[in-house]
């Protein structure tokens, strides 16, 4: 665990150190996706403020979806804007139990960062740590980190059409839009036939921390993701399901993520939609 999470009392001691460790702060939720002003009035002392919207997504037309991946050129430029060189430990959180900040996790290892780690508890465990918290704009000097994309293994909609015929696709949406009872901001409702919903919510306990790992496979396994079986996993634009990927790293196995998620197919009008369990 230690290669992907770092607690509050390690990130302290890590920053009094003299490795150089460049902190993120990705605070963004779907009805309130500018955090800035949460960040503003308090962050762990150091972090930058990462706009989600605008520098870990890219945006074209709605049959790309809400957030496709951002650019290798667009997204380079982010990352030394935020300070950041070769060899630099990245930690990242968020105040959402890691549900935002594990996107930047997820892309800061596909871009081949190759020590990013996130901050166990998020905001919330820093806070009740007992730990500083500084106000205020962080602006660092610009780094110059060079990024390789690749790093991680990505499916794009035609692969997540026939994932469930060899393996297993986990939807990380919450079980009302899964089963297409509402949907908030996509123009269809359900899931991808074939699916299974696996909350990402269903990845940490009440205060944000990640289930141990054997918890975490047991979790899995009984959604039907075991050795020797592949999975990949969606979420609604492709922010939460990289807290599933997260969680499925941790518990052992080697999780695809489909970007696009559903809020690219259901922009397609040809792709079946599913709705209810068991579908």
């Amino acid at each position: 665990m230690s290669s992907i999470l770092i607690t509050p009392a390690e990130l302290s001691e890590a920053l009094a150190g003299d490795a150089p460790v460049r902190i993120l702060d990705v605070r963004w939720r779907l009805d309130r996706p500018d955090g800035r002003p949460e960040y503003l009035e308090g962050h762990v002392p150091g972090a930058v403020y990462v706009d989600l919207d605008h520098t870990l997504a890219e945006h074209g037309e709605p049959e790309d979806g809400r957030h496709p991946l951002p650019s290798p050129e667009l997204f380079q430029a982010a990352v030394r804007a935020w300070g950041i060189n070769d060899g630099d430990t990245v930690v990242v959180y968020d105040d959402l139990k890691n549900q935002a900040s594990a996107r930047a996790w997820w892309l800061l290892r596909y871009a081949g960062l190759a020590d990013v780690r996130l901050l166990d508890g998020s905001f919330r465990g820093w806070v009740n740590a007992g730990l500083p918290v500084e106000t205020g704009d962080v602006v660092p000097a610009a780094g110059s980190a060079t990024l390789d994309y690749g790093q991680l293994p990505l499916i794009g909609i035609d692969d997540a059409a026939g994932w469930s015929e060899h393996g297993v696709l986990l939807d990380a949406r919450a079980p009302e839009r899964y089963l297409g009872e509402v949907e908030p901001i996509d123009p269809r409702a359900g899931h991808i036939p074939g699916a299974v919903n696996a909350p990402s919510i269903g990845n940490v306990a009440s205060d944000g921390t990640f289930l141990s790992p054997e918890v975490l496979r047991e979790r899995f396994a009984a959604l039907g993701v075991v050795d020797g079986v592949a999975v990949a996993t969606y979420c609604g634009s492709g922010v939460t399901a990289a807290n599933n990927a997260v969680a499925l790293t941790l518990a052992g196995f080697e999780p695809v993520l489909y970007a696009g998620s559903w809020s690219q197919w259901s922009n397609h009008a040809d792709r079946p939609v599913a709705t209810g369990a068991g579908s």
